[in-house]
């Protein structure tokens, strides 16, 4: 198993998805990378999270929501994410949250699972898939932006699956883990 990340407190700076260092201030450090705001706060007890899976999902912006609906059909769709430092888990929202079909399937089932991913040229695939229970709150989306609509999903790891984020030589990471 890969070391551990830091939940909670302070961590380096970290290169951001825009070729910047992450510290605060910074001029042309855009507002609306939650992401990488939220990755500044992680930390002194463990994380279920790899301190470069966390700076891997600190850099991205989008990612895939898998959830299973009632008649049992499976549902994948893009969406906003961040992770949630506080509470070691990603939180998903939207514009219209309230009304979509994943959060009708997360009330239903209980489950979901994301998945973020890039490839880097020439072509290094890199990838998390998060999988976990999930539960809809009514709070917490307009720490994605101010035109987002306050519920969101919040999902809690119980496995993680990362590809070419931790080693350069594409292997995978693997684990079941649990909440602390």
């Amino acid at each position: 198993m890969a070391p551990a990340g830091r939940k909670g407190g302070t961590r380096p700076a970290f290169i951001g998805p825009h070729g910047r260092m992450r510290p605060d201030g910074v001029p042309g450090w855009r507002d609306d990378d939650w992401n990488a705001d939220a990755g500044a706060a992680v930390a002194a007890t463990m994380s279920m999270f790899t301190d470069k899976e966390l700076d891997y999902l600190a850099g991205q912006r989008l990612g895939r929501i898998a959830t299973v609906g009632a008649d049992g059909q499976p549902h994948v769709v893009p969406t906003s994410f961040r992770y949630n430092p506080d509470e070691d888990a990603i939180d998903v929202g939207g514009l219209r949250m309230s009304q979509t079909k994943k959060v009708r399937d997360v009330r239903h089932a209980g489950r979901a699972s994301i998945v973020v991913d890039d490839v880097l040229p020439p072509w290094q695939p890199r990838m998390i898939e998060i999988r976990g229970t999930a539960e809809v709150l009514p709070e917490g989306g307009k720490a994605f932006g101010n035109n987002f609509e306050d519920t969101i999903v919040r999902i809690h790891p119980t496995r993680i699956i990362a590809f070419g984020i931790d080693s350069a030589d594409l292997q995978s990471n693997a684990r079941s883990v649990s909440p602390a």
